[in-house]
C-alpha cells in the first residue's frame, strides 16, 4: 500500500535535481552567449561551467539554438516582469515616467548581458524570438502599462495627447542603450570617461530631461 507513495516521494528529488541542473545550464549559457554570441559559444564550455555534460544539455534543450532561444526568453521575461513590479499606477504621471526611465537605465547597467544578448539576436534577425508567444504576451502587458501612464498624464494635464507608447519605449531604451553599447568608442571620440559615476549621473539626468520634454504638454 505504501509503494506508490514511496515512488512519488522519490520522484520529487529527481524533479528538483532536474530543475537545478536546467537553471545552472541556463546561467552558464547566458554568460557564454553574451560573451561570444550564438556562433562563438561552445556547448562544451557551457557544460563545464554548469557542472553538467553535453548530453544533459541536449537532453533538456534539444540543441544549442534551442538553448539560445530559451536564454533569450528568460532575459526578456526578466526585464518585462521587473517592469510590471514598478508601482507606476500608484505614482503621479510625471513621477511614474521618471521611475520607468531610471529603471531602464539602471537595469542596463546592472545587466550588461541583456544588451549583448539582444545585439546577438538582432544579428540573427530575431529568428529565435519570432516564435516566442511568451515574449509577445509580456511585451503587450508592458505596452498597456505605458499606455495607462500616458493616458493618466493627458487627463491630469501633464502630457500631450497622441503619444505612441511603443515609440516612447523605443526612445527610452535607445538613449540608454546607445550610450552603453558605444561607451568604448565614445570615450575615445569625446575624450571623457563615459562610465565614471559623474558621467553616468549626468547621462541619466539628460535622459530624464529629454523624455520629459518629448511628452510634456505645451504651455
Amino acid at each position: 500500500m505504501h509503494k506508490p507513495k514511496a515512488k512519488a516521494q522519490a520522484t520529487k528529488p529527481r524533479q528538483r535535481d532536474a530543475e537545478v541542473t536546467r537553471a545552472k545550464i541556463l546561467k552558464a549559457a547566458k554568460i557564454q552567449f553574451a560573451k561570444n554570441g550564438l556562433g562563438g559559444a561552445r556547448v562544451d564550455t557551457i557544460a563545464l561551467a554548469a557542472g553538467a555534460n553535453k548530453r544533459m544539455i541536449y537532453h533538456y534543450f534539444g540543441s544549442k539554438e534551442a538553448l539560445f532561444r530559451e536564454v533569450l526568453e528568460v532575459a526578456y521575461l526578466d526585464i518585462r516582469q521587473a517592469e510590471q513590479c514598478l508601482p507606476l499606477d500608484q505614482l503621479a504621471p510625471v513621477e511614474a515616467l521618471e521611475t520607468l526611465i531610471r529603471f531602464t537605465w539602471d537595469y542596463y547597467l546592472q545587466n550588461p548581458e541583456f544588451i549583448t544578448l539582444v545585439n546577438s539576436e538582432n544579428l540573427h534577425k530575431a529568428r529565435h524570438l519570432a516564435t516566442s508567444e511568451k515574449i509577445k504576451l509580456v511585451s503587450r502587458a508592458f505596452v498597456d502599462m505605458v499606455q495607462r501612464l500616458l493616458d493618466r498624464g493627458v487627463v491630469e494635464g501633464y502630457f500631450r495627447a497622441g503619444i505612441d507608447p511603443v515609440q516612447l519605449n523605443i526612445t527610452i531604451a535607445a538613449i540608454g542603450y546607445y550610450y552603453l553599447t558605444n561607451r568604448f568608442t565614445g570615450s575615445i571620440v569625446f575624450e571623457r570617461d563615459m562610465m565614471s559615476t559623474r558621467a553616468l549621473d549626468e547621462r541619466l539626468a539628460f535622459n530624464i530631461e529629454t523624455i520629459m520634454r518629448l511628452v510634456r504638454r505645451p504651455d
